[in-house]
């Protein structure tokens, strides 16, 4: 059984996303942020770095994986699916998702920061990362104008790198960043947002019941 620990954030949505998306039966425990309990040290034994996914394989020997992007290829592998149909589409597949945690995640993440949060208005600072934000966007908007997906023959194939760069393009709004004018990336929002098992993965992270399971695309919720 897949045991995972995660919260409502786009890192969060990418593992249970994709893991609604492959049908791989697992547990969820949502983790408070607020009350830092990724801080706590029953959690930094499974993530040393105290964030969240974090994942328990527990028919490898308990086996865990921290680092969203490195939960999604050891999924995406287990299962055989959404990583490429072979060695050059897998390679394609990585490289979108690096862009997405070294890039996307980081800048939008920062915008979330200066834009939101910060009690000072630092005016530079949100310019700057809602500047990247949707420098990084209008990649993604080029790379889909003959495509459905990332990657893939054709209009390409639905697969991690879509998963991943979705997760954190879909919440532009928060981030105030403007995206008028990027109707590729706007028709693929919309286009993964459709999907079921993603309508699922977004909201099973903001449950607050203790135990979730999770079984071929059927969520059973234990009391």
């Amino acid at each position: 059984m897949l045991e995972l620990y995660s919260a409502a954030t786009p890192n969060g949505w990418k593992a249970t996303v994709l893991l609604e998306e492959l049908q791989l039966p697992y547990t969820l425990t949502p983790i408070d942020l607020g009350s830092n309990a990724q801080k706590e040290a029953w959690f930094l034994k499974i993530n040393p770095n105290g964030r969240i996914p974090a994942l328990i394989d527990h028919g490898e020997d308990n086996f865990a994986v921290f680092e969203s992007g490195a939960i999604m290829i050891y999924l995406a592998e287990k299962a055989g699916k959404l990583l490429g149909n072979n060695a050059k589409e897998k390679s394609q597949v990585i490289q979108w998702l690096m862009f997405q945690m070294g890039g996307v995640g980081p800048m939008m993440g920062q915008a979330n920061v200066f834009f939101r949060y910060f009690p000072e208005k630092i005016q530079p600072a949100i310019d700057r990362y809602q500047n990247e934000g949707r420098r990084l966007l209008t990649v993604l908007d080029s790379a889909l104008a003959e495509r459905d997906y990332l990657v893939g023959e054709n209009r390409g194939e639905y697969s991690v790198a879509d998963i991943a760069n979705w997760c954190w393009a879909h919440t532009y709004e928060w981030s105030g960043i403007d995206i008028s004018g990027l109707d590729n990336l706007q028709a693929w929002i919309q286009r993964i947002r459709e999907r079921p098992a993603v309508q699922a993965g977004i909201r099973l992270p903001a449950r607050g019941d203790k135990d979730t399971v999770t079984q071929t695309g059927q969520t059973i919720i234990q009391k």
